[in-house]
């Protein structure tokens, strides 16, 4: 009797520590405060941390030198929203569905899984973002305590930790947005004389004033980051908070943000390590780690450093924290990216960088990279550069962004930094680009990657569980990309798996197949009485009208009857989006054939989509006012 005397007040303080509120509990763990500083639309090269090209940005080079400054950050997407929906749920964002700019609609989240900083709420923590959240994904209310401009770390409980998003827009792309008249009359603090440009871009006047007023727009940047910085030092929190400052994505000069270029994705990445929780990383502060991260796995290492579990829906995983080994992330060497539709722009790219290597397949090459994209070409650096190609004032490597793509492109970014010596087709390089090819085969097939499938066909029967919808079509996203990648053979080895393709009764097979027989061009003239059929009979109308641009482009044929008809008979915006899409290819390629569309064609409620307007008025040639 007298030890169960001595065992029951044990047990009922037990009890008792058990009944505690999580954050009560939680105070005896390790919960380091931590801050997200987010750029927007700079890639690494622009900070001279990284390339001795770069602006001077003495802030960020402060938190480099009290912590850890990752040489090979990447984000997985080269533009905001489909780069923030990584972030925000550490997925890749094809197999979840949100990796189109802008969406059609929000999808939910896979089941089972929350955008992370909930479960730092669930931990205790305090979260905040300020304030750009632009997530292509379904926000849940337990996400932020507060997500706006006035949002901050000091309205938290006395002593609670702390999760805060701090989002500055001075390196934005609207920001290169000026006019001939401000370039005139506003002086830039770096001399254009002295900014380097690379080889893929003209060396005029123009380029050099816009290179010089971006590299003030990182130096504006750095300034703003010293001010949260001294902030937190007001605080006296320097010492309990880790602070992460990266870009979006890549940017912002033409051909870098929409594309997948290492200047469109790679992105400067310190980690300010706070001396209380240095015993958390894996290197002393001032380290470099040269292991690869990327967006997918900044949420999981949030949440590792605050004492989370990780959930295994997640794709990315964590490299800082209890238990992250230095010689595990140094082995890291894959980022794995994507680019799909930008506004109203169409495209299917895929990427894959394993080291040095990176390979790039192009599943639409006919599409060429600057097909008209009405945002991009507000900047008038955009504008000079078509000018000049129009012109034959550029060289080859200046003029690769204007023509039709190759179907594959590797790169050894060690010899080849800007990506402008496409090895492909290099017999030295062979077994490297199989090795790439084959890998990236398996990613997209084991994800599996949902863009196989054309946009509004996904939205109208998947919307509701993209993930379930992705692994139950597993085999066929699988089959869709061995159509596909018949454009990695010779037209005689791939002609009668096409033939077969084309008489498929899967609608997408034809799909595919149709994209093939563009990628061939004239090679594929052979099958133009079955393309003219399925122009006119195919029960999917996008099928009509790739088969329409195939004829427009190789079989002279007139696709207006077709492309209107298919306009006219469609009541779904985004599969309107992507029939738009080959008419504004089709004048881009200087096609003999030139039509207006009638805004008549679509439904009253179509004519207030910024997608349908902005197409309307490049191929209709409006002046905006």
């Amino acid at each position: 009797m007298k030890s169960i005397r001595n065992i029951l007040p044990a047990c009922i303080l037990l009890a008792g520590l058990l009944l505690l509120p999580s954050c009560v509990q939680n105070k005896e763990k390790e919960q380091p405060n931590i801050v997200w500083i987010t750029s927007e639309d700079n890639s690494a090269n622009f900070l001279k941390l990284y390339d001795e090209n770069g602006a001077s940005t003495p802030s960020i080079e402060f938190l480099a030198s009290h912590g850890l400054q990752f040489t090979n950050a990447f984000s997985n997407a080269p533009v905001c929203s489909v780069a923030r929906s990584t972030l925000i749920s550490s997925c890749y964002a094809p197999r979840i569905g949100a990796q189109y700019h802008r969406k059609a609609q929000q999808v939910p989240e896979p089941e089972g899984l929350r955008m992370f900083p909930a479960y730092l709420r669930d931990a205790g923590y305090f979260t905040t973002n300020n304030a750009k959240e632009d997530y292509n994904i379904i926000k849940t209310d337990d996400v932020w305590d507060i997500s706006s401009g006035k949002a901050t770390w000091r309205k938290r409980a006395e002593g609670q930790p702390f999760f805060h998003v701090q989002n500055i827009g001075t390196t934005h792309e609207s920001r290169l947005h000026f006019t001939a008249d401000q370039m005139a009359k506003q002086a830039t603090k770096t001399s254009p004389e002295g900014v380097f440009i690379p080889p893929y871009h003209p060396n005029t006047e123009l380029f050099r004033y816009t290179y010089a007023r971006y590299h003030d727009r990182i130096m504006e940047m750095d300034t703003q980051v010293g001010k949260i910085i001294e902030e937190l030092k007001k605080d006296n929190l320097l010492d309990d908070t880790f602070i992460f400052y990266y870009g979006d994505h890549g940017g912002v000069l033409p051909g870098s943000k929409g594309y997948l270029k290492e200047a469109g994705l790679k992105v400067p990445f310190v980690v300010y390590v706070p001396e209380k929780y240095k015993h958390l990383v894996p290197e002393a502060p001032g380290s470099k780690i040269d292991g690869f991260v990327s967006f997918i796995d900044f949420g999981a290492t949030v949440l590792q450093l605050a004492g989370v579990d990780v959930p295994e829906e997640m794709d990315g995983m964590p490299f800082l924290g209890p238990g992250i080994k230095s010689k595990d992330v140094e082995k890291r060497e894959e980022t794995y990216s994507y680019a799909d539709r930008f506004d109203e722009k169409y495209d299917l790219v895929r990427a894959l960088r394993v080291g040095k290597y990176k390979y790039i397949r192009n599943y639409q090459p006919f599409n060429m990279d600057g097909l008209q994209n009405n945002y991009r070409y507000k900047m008038l650096a955009y504008q000079e550069w078509r000018e000049l190609y129009e012109k034959g004032e550029l060289n080859e490597a200046q003029s690769t962004f204007f023509k039709t793509k190759a179907v594959e492109e590797l790169y050894d970014l060690e010899e080849d930094p800007y990506e402008v010596n496409n090895l492909a087709g290099e017999s030295d390089h062979a077994e490297m680009l199989e090795k790439m090819r084959s890998r990236l085969r398996e990613k997209i097939v084991q994800l599996p990657d949902l863009s196989l499938f054309p946009e509004h066909y996904f939205l109208q029967e998947g919307l509701q569980n993209p993930v379930q919808f992705g692994n139950e079509r597993k085999s066929e996203i699988a089959e869709l990309l061995s159509i596909a990648d018949l454009q990695l053979l010779s037209f005689e080895e791939a002609k009668e798996r096409i033939e077969k393709s084309l008489l498929s009764e899967k609608p997408f097979e034809r799909y595919w197949a149709l994209n093939v027989c563009s990628t061939f061009g004239e090679e594929a003239g052979g099958f133009i009485p079955l393309v003219v059929e399925i122009s006119q009979a195919d029960p999917e109308l996008t099928n009509k009208v790739r088969a329409a641009e195939y004829l427009a482009l190789f079989g002279s044929t007139d696709p207006a009857a077709v492309i209107n008809d298919a306009l006219a008979s469609s009541s779904d915006l985004a599969e309107c989006w992507l029939i738009l899409n080959t008419v504004s290819l089709l004048k881009d390629m200087k096609s003999p054939y030139t039509f207006t569309i009638d805004e008549s064609l679509f439904p009253e409620s179509f004519l207030d989509d910024g997608n349908i307007k902005q197409r309307l008025t490049y191929i209709n040639e409006i002046v905006p006012e």
